[in-house]
């Protein structure tokens, strides 16, 4: 392998999953381009999980192994992080797997362009259902550049679940570098942390369908288990707001950002119908008189992406 090839640290975190864990650790320990570290952050499990982990793993020099209390996902990843140290940091759940052939795909992206910071790829479920789970119903990649603006106002999700997330390790850093207070409520969930911190605080995101990542549906997912539930999307909604709101505090965002809306759309190469709506609903907010305003809404859902302004 080329000496100057992106390195990744894989963190698998695993809260009583006993009956799955290991077939995340050796999904991950299959891979076709091998990562440079894999480790598996146990939360306190309960179930015999930090014994089977250490009979299995704990000689075995590819793998880290972290056992603590039981503080949730969160903070899981801040302990994963933390002990990462190559140059890109990809998360797995462990009750979710990868086919062999996910950090060459994703790996090729982070060699070829340095300048992005976080990839994250589509999913296929399997155990209670099966379907696939596109980002913008699209089986095509697509360069997303800077996405700050458009979460800053509409919390838009460029990302997805946890298991297909990546971002360069000082980006990892910067997301979870939160106060320990954040534990508490991001015992579930946590990967918004990683998805909005990335996009308000100035990662640039790049989508790649691999069809490498399964997610696991069981009926004990903390997401999918409640993710049709009214309460449990009003409260996901609230937190994923807050979030937003924290990192914008760190970053210095307002809503005077409007401003600089179409700045950040130029750095898309070829956005989506949806990504040409959300940025001409921010023209609409910028400054100018509302004719200018209206006409450069009206461009940006057309299509028309340089020239007049």
């Amino acid at each position: 392998m080329n000496t100057m090839a992106t390195t990744f640290s894989v963190v698998i975190t695993s809260y009583n999953y006993l009956q799955f864990v290991v077939e995340a650790v050796e999904s991950a320990l299959a891979q076709t381009r091998p990562a440079a570290q894999v480790i598996v952050v146990d939360d306190g499990s309960t179930d015999g999980s930090p014994a089977m982990l250490q009979e299995r793993y704990g000689a075995d020099p590819r793998v880290t192994l972290l056992f603590g209390e039981n503080e949730g996902q969160l903070a899981a990843f801040q302990r994963g992080a933390a002990a990462a140290t190559a140059d890109v940091v990809c998360f797995l759940d462990a009750d979710d797997r990868w086919k062999p052939q996910y950090l060459e795909k994703i790996g090729a992206v982070y060699d070829e362009r340095r300048d992005v910071d976080f990839v994250f790829s589509d999913l296929q479920t399997f155990g209670i259902d099966n379907q696939d789970i596109l980002y913008e119903d699209s089986k095509a990649p697509i360069d997303l550049g800077y996405t700050a603006i458009s979460t800053y106002f509409f919390v838009t999700w460029y990302g997805a679940p946890t298991s297909a997330l990546s971002l360069r390790r000082r980006w990892a850093d910067t997301v979870l570098d939160l106060p320990h207070s954040f534990r508490r409520q991001w015992k579930l969930c946590a990967d918004a942390c990683l998805v909005h911190g990335a996009s308000i605080l100035g990662a640039r995101k790049f989508y790649l369908p691999t069809g490498c990542v399964e997610y696991r549906t069981h009926g004990s997912n903390g997401w999918w288990a409640t993710r049709q539930q009214p309460a449990s999307l009003y409260l996901n909604g609230l937190r994923n707001y807050g979030i937003v709101r924290h990192y914008a505090w760190r970053s210095g965002l307002d809503d005077n950002c409007s401003v600089h809306s179409k700045n950040e759309y130029r750095t898309k190469p070829a956005p989506t119908r949806k990504e040409r709506k959300r940025y001409a609903s921010l023209a609409l907010r910028g400054d100018g008189p509302w004719w200018k305003r209206y006409e450069r809404a009206v461009g940006i859902l057309l299509g028309r992406r340089r020239g007049r302004r």
